[in-house]
């Protein structure tokens, strides 16, 4: 079997979103979301409610007069069951 889920996507605003329960992760461009629901259920352990798939289209960046295009990619957001969580995305220790 492949390998579905590529990263974790840690930004301001997915930190937000994983206090609803829902998590963001960047995945292969062929999977779909049968496949992504499969593969965080098998790697997390969390029953999996929903999930919604975004492609990211390629942005051109420029470094003084070289101009490249970075890769276009597919990210999924995955709302798990109330109460469960994903250790991951878990920030900061107890004292």
């Amino acid at each position: 079997m492949e390998d579905v889920i590529l990263a974790p996507i840690i930004t301001e605003r997915s930190m937000l979103l994983v206090k609803t329960g829902k998590y963001t992760f960047k995945v292969t461009k062929t999977s779909d979301k049968v496949k992504i629901k499969k593969a965080i259920k098998d790697k997390f352990g969390v029953d999996v409610v929903k999930v919604s798939t975004i492609t990211v289209k390629a942005k051109k960046k420029r470094v003084q007069k070289n101009e490249f295009t970075e890769s276009s990619y597919k990210k999924a957001i995955v709302k798990v069951k109330d109460g469960q969580k994903i250790d991951l995305f878990e920030i900061g220790g107890s004292k």
